[in-house]
This record gives structure tokens, sequence and C-alpha cells, in this order.
């Protein structure tokens, strides 16, 4: 069957209000049906991105498993929900490694936005230790194992997931395409293991890790990719322009 490609950029602690809106203003009338393409901003300038956009999906980064609570700092998928968000990144590698994120939190995030008829963004990844030390697969097949447990398989087949290999992110370095596509076959056929054949064909898988202009329609060419999760390359109006163009 075919899918529907889906692009994200994911913006992390950049842009401010103004910036966010003149970004959206420069490149929302680029979007076209070719696929779905969006940006995650700071959980500042979601509303007013929100609001401005017509083709774009505006994502957040990041949510709680909570309604609400005693965890400051923290924002729960309602109030997400309140302002139209749609999409929710969840276990960002950054999250993992700075903030705590574990395959088991990331799980309940993924039923919350679920539950809530939102569209999770689930990314998973291994180390450049893992790579050199031959643990790609296994690290994708445990955490996905973790990550998607006790989910419906119907659940799971409308979700995005981001395969991000972690020592390709901010570092300039990408896999080549042939690692790529073989990753996220991994990914595919775990999500297969877990919850069949119809999930697993349905399921949208982005690359992610210094996607940019110049590579992105040899990523997109691979059978089991669906997408990217775009780093650096989503905060240029003019590069996020091009990969739109590029994405057929």
């Amino acid at each position: 069957m075919a899918r529907k490609p889906i692009i994200v950029g994911n913006w992390k602690m950049n842009k401010t209000i103004a910036e966010a809106t003149a970004f959206i203003q420069a490149c929302d009338a680029n979007a076209h049906d070719g696929a779905d393409f969006g940006v995650a901003t700071s959980y500042l300038a979601l509303n007013e991105a929100n609001k401005l956009a017509k083709n774009l999906i505006v994502a957040a980064e990041n949510c709680h498993f909570e309604e609400s609570g005693a965890f400051t700092g923290e924002v729960s998928v309602p109030m997400l929900k309140e302002i139209g968000i749609t999409h929710c990144i969840i276990g960002h590698s950054e999250r993992r490694e700075m903030f705590g994120d574990t395959d088991e939190t990331v799980n309940k995030k993924a039923k919350k936005l679920i539950d809530n008829d939102m569209t999770p963004i689930l990314c998973i990844g291994e180390t450049e230790a893992q790579y050199d030390a031959g643990e790609t697969e296994k690290v994708i097949r445990e955490q996905l194992t973790g990550s998607l447990a006790n989910l419906c398989a119907n659940c799971v087949s409308n979700m995005v997931i981001a395969y991000e290999p972690i020592w390709a992110i901010g570092t300039g370095k990408s896999a080549t395409k042939e690692d790529a596509q073989n990753c996220c076959a991994i990914v595919r056929d775990q999500v297969k293991v877990m919850y069949g054949d119809e999930a697993a064909e349905k399921v949208r898988i982005q690359y992610g890790g210094s996607v940019k202009p110049e590579n992105i329609v040899e990523y997109m060419a691979c059978p089991d990719i669906d997408g990217a999760l775009i780093g650096g390359a989503s905060l240029k109006e003019d590069s996020f322009n091009d990969i739109m163009s590029k994405v057929k």
C-alpha cells in the first residue's frame, strides 16, 4: 500500500514566537499534497503558529503523560489538545539522554496521546558506541518493545515512528541510505512481530539525522522510509522550502 510521506522539522529550543510566525508565513503556502509537512515548535510558539498555519502541521516537541498535577514546568496532552495540536514528538534522544525519558515513560506518553486522538511521533535510535559495537538492531527492537507495549494494532498503525541514529543528530554525519533503509526495515519488522502485518504495512517510519535538501531525495526513495524528522535544516526557511519542493 502507498503510505503518504510525513516530513516534520524539529526546532528544539530555537525560535521565538515572532520568529516562528515569520517562518510559517514564509513556508506554509509551499506545503503540498504530496506529503504531510510540519514543524515542531517550542511550547510558547505553538498556539500562534498553529493559528497561522493552513497547510503545515504544527507539532509539540514533548508532553507529560499525566492529565494534571504537581509536575512543575511540564505540559499535559489536554493542554496541547485545547489549542488544536494534533501531533507530538516523544522519546527524542535528547529527552532520553538529558531529561530521563525511558521506554516506559515514552510508552505512557504514547498512550495518553492516543487516548486523546493525537498522533505520537515516537523516536528511537542507537548511540555511536552501540553502533560501533554492532548493537543497532538489538537497540531498535528493545526500544520499540518497551515504547510500543500494550497498545492496540490500529493505534500503532496510525502513529509515526522516527528512527534517528544518535550519532547522526546535529553532527553533520548521516547514515548512508542503505543503513537508513536497513534500520527502518528493522523498525517495520518489529512492528510486525508485535502487532501484525497490517500495522507494519500502515505505520509511517521517518529517518532523522542530518537530513537536508542535498540528501532528502535519496532517503525518500527507500522503500521503508516514509518521511524525515529534520533538525537544523528545518530552521531555515529556504532550506525547508527546498526540502518540501523535492518531496513528491
